[in-house]
């Protein structure tokens, strides 16, 4: 209210803000997962080639996947991978397999059928998930009716590079996911992934607000000996740029996350029952109640016919072989990559810690095996590469720990400023909620009166930072400096182009990477002074 405006006697009151505008802190932990569902419909609208947020499992359940029959029908099936028992001349010197009377069986999938996102989302939200993004891309493709060749890299030919770029654009106009996960990604062949992974990478060097969790290919089954040759191929395809908003993670994990009802008959040799039936019923070793429980399968009765759950129950009460070899779809099954769980541990580190603690030496829940167990040696190599710098996180097995997460560079491994996972997520906050909270002085008058309004907003914001640990000093002065000022941070050219420039200097946390402990031996007496 200014002087001129008041025309008439009387009395008027002035409301004078007493304090500043603040910074928001912006979210931290927003996957954005692109890849293929069992469905993307609700309500009649279709999902496919859209961005999606949700919140729960349950928001993802009601738009991603296929609805339930009603009861007493068995529930829909999400997801159903297919394998086949290749009868092998000798036991198998890779992969898993079986012996049944005497003779040896590779266990192999259909790589038509096999995909990852849907189990990635599981194990998101059982690691703690929260909000995430979900690009689906198209529903599964047409099984091959064939296994793969044995030892062979698995590529779904169903899972194509276009696709999965296509989802990824979407995400341009989508600034809060801050994290990009491709699970589906290591189902193309070496050079797709190679594509795709530098196109995440150029795009969250772009819009500077997202980090793009990577998982090695070659990291379901790897070989003791040749494993590094996945490693260096993985190097090799991933590019030179945008480094440092990229972090990777070997091998993949087992998991819990599909049960005993998840894999059944239907899921073998392409749902033909009788090559499984000769299997559990030879004639050297016939089974009468195995050879039953074939016939109703095969030709169901008219009324009274039993549902898949429990002709699958019977089956596994009939035979042992059954039940190993569901164990053994179901093992390899339960296998993969790691970046949806390390979303979740992303999601709960921050929760709980902040940003700027290192995302690792911590578990992932339902993580309960590892194709390989690497150890120091072993990981030296992944850690740290003198050629090209990108690192690679192991996930490795420890005696009375179990499973933990034990790394925290990002690819960028040979940066001092940024090589680690923490350092960049939090700069990228602080870059983030800081320049949301300055767009408010968009239009204001350049002058001192605003420079100052500035340093107060971020100098608050980035004093709480400092009091929660996450930037570094005795006293506050010594963590940061917020710089906003004619013959400081701007000239009078500047201002005269509109132009208010901000410098923020930040001494951020970094990780306890590498502990030392110094022993000295001593004469008693003197440990004694």
């Amino acid at each position: 209210m200014t002087t001129s405006n008041i025309k008439t006697p009387g009395v008027y009151i002035n409301e004078i803000d007493a304090f500043p505008n603040s910074v928001v802190p912006v979210a931290t932990a927003v996957p954005a997962f692109i890849g293929y569902t069992p469905a993307a419909e609700c309500e009649g609208k279709s999902y496919f080639d859209k961005t999606q947020k949700i919140s729960s499992f349950a928001e993802f359940q009601a738009i991603y996947m296929k609805p339930d029959p009603a009861p007493p029908a068995d529930p829909a099936s999400q997801y159903s991978p297919e394998y086949y028992l290749v009868e092998q001349e000798q036991k198998p010197s890779q992969g898993d397999y079986l012996a049944i009377n005497g003779t040896f069986y590779a266990v192999i999938p259909d790589a038509s059928t096999l995909y990852y996102l849907y189990n990635s989302v599981r194990l998101f939200y059982q690691n703690g998930g929260g909000d995430a993004y979900i690009v689906s891309v198209g529903s599964y493709g047409a099984p091959s009716r064939r296994a793969a060749d044995v030892g062979a890299q698995i590529v779904n030919p169903n899972v194509q590079l276009a696709d999965l770029q296509r989802g990824l654009e979407l995400l341009k106009h989508e600034q809060e996911p801050t994290l990009y996960i491709c699970p589906d990604a290591t189902l193309l062949s070496v050079d797709d992934n190679g594509t795709l992974m530098q196109s995440m990478l150029l795009q969250a060097e772009e819009l500077q607000t997202a980090m793009c969790l990577f998982d090695v290919i070659g990291g379901k089954a790897p070989d003791p000996v040749t494993y590094t040759q996945d490693i260096e191929t993985f190097r090799n395809h991933t590019g030179s740029n945008g480094l440092m908003f990229g972090a990777a993670y070997y091998p993949f994990i087992g998991t819990t996350i599909m049960g005993n009802g998840d894999i059944n008959y239907t899921h073998l040799f392409g749902g033909d029952i009788k090559p499984l039936a000769a299997i559990l019923n030879p004639p050297s070793a016939p089974n009468a109640a195995v050879e039953k429980i074939i016939g109703m399968i095969e030709n169901p009765p008219n009324t009274g016919a039993l549902t898949r759950s429990q002709l699958n129950a019977a089956l596994l009460y009939a035979s042992r072989t059954y039940g190993q070899i569901i164990e053994h779809v179901l093992a390899d099954a339960n296998i993969l990559p790691p970046s949806g769980g390390m979303a979740g541990v992303y999601t709960v580190n921050d929760n709980e810690n902040g940003v700027w603690h290192a995302p690792a030496n911590t578990s992932i829940v339902g993580a309960a095996s590892l194709p390989i167990r690497l150890n120091d040696t072993q990981q030296a190599g992944l850690h740290v590469d003198a050629v090209s710098g990108k690192s690679i996180n192991a996930i490795r097995f420890f005696n009375g720990q179990g499973i933990l997460v034990w790394g925290a560079r990002t690819l960028d491994g040979n940066s001092q400023d940024w090589r680690y996972i923490s350092v960049r997520r939090t700069i990228t906050f602080i870059e983030q909620s800081v320049r949301l909270a300055v767009r408010a002085y968009g239009s204001e008058p350049n002058d001192a009166n605003t420079w100052l309004a500035v340093r107060s907003v971020i100098s608050s914001f980035l004093t709480d930072i400092w009091k929660q640990g996450g930037v570094q000093g005795a006293k506050a002065s010594d963590a940061f400096q917020v710089e906003c000022g004619l013959g400081t941070t701007m000239s009078s050219q500047d201002i005269l182009n509109g132009v208010m420039t901000v410098t923020v200097k930040v001494a951020v946390v970094r990780p306890a990477e590498f502990i030392v402990i110094s022993l000295q031996q001593e004469m008693t007496d003197n440990v004694s002074r």
